[in-house]
């Protein structure tokens, strides 16, 4: 039996700042967001955001039955400000949250965008390192394949890897280090740079879906580092 579904996503993980709702009903799924580059101005942004995509959604915030958040990895004070808007609405609403990984992110926007079914994403992590991950399609989620990691690029360069051909570049890690570019041969680097709210809706829909929510006293962030 369908049971209409109503989400709140907040990110502020990396530079970039995003809120979205979902608004699902049997008929229809309608999507409202906010994406902004706003380096160190997350605290003043992000609660005017989740107001206006609210009020766009035609939705109150205690109709809201899920609150998701960019769980990390990215900047730590970043990825902090995320979950702890997100818990502070949960908690004033009783509901419950899921966290979506923004490596995951932006593997499913590549996915939803252009249709790749394969892509790496590396997000520059300082200090002479990026977080990395590798995803692949399986039942229109793109999912984790191995582990999360945060390395060193030589490093990265060293290990042995099946570098799928066709395959995407996601993040700012490749920027960052053009030498990971130059290994990761017949792959194509996209214009995705930045985690979005909007796609991590899918896979928060897949968690709620599965009892894979958790209150909002259980929610945690992933630094990896």
């Amino acid at each position: 039996m369908f049971k209409a579904l109503n989400v709140l996503c907040v990110d502020t993980s990396t530079e970039a700042c995003s809120v979205a709702v979902l608004r699902q009903t049997e008929n229809d799924q309608i999507v409202n967001d906010i994406f902004m580059f706003a380096p160190r101005e997350h605290t003043q942004k992000i609660l005017p955001a989740v107001k206006d995509v609210l009020e766009k959604a035609k939705l109150s915030l205690p109709e809201i039955d899920v609150i998701a958040y960019g769980r990390g990895p990215g900047s730590f004070t970043g990825v902090r400000v995320g979950i702890s808007i997100a818990q502070g609405l949960a908690y004033g609403i009783e509901k419950p949250m899921v966290g979506v990984s923004t490596l995951q992110a932006m593997a499913q926007e590549a996915y939803i965008k252009l249709k790749f079914t394969d892509v790496y994403a590396a997000i520059d992590a300082r200090m002479g390192e990026v977080y990395f991950a590798h995803y692949q399609l399986d039942d229109n989620l793109m999912t984790l394949v191995g582990e999360e990691v945060v390395i060193k690029p030589a490093d990265l360069l060293a290990l042995e890897m099946d570098i799928k051909e066709h395959a995407a570049l996601v993040g700012t890690g490749w920027d960052a280090y053009p030498e990971l570019i130059t290994h990761f041969k017949g792959t194509i680097k996209l214009d995705i740079n930045f985690p979005s709210s909007k796609y991590m809706l899918e896979q928060v829909v897949h968690c709620t879906e599965n009892d894979a929510t958790v209150n909002p006293e259980l929610a945690t962030p992933v630094y990896l580092r």
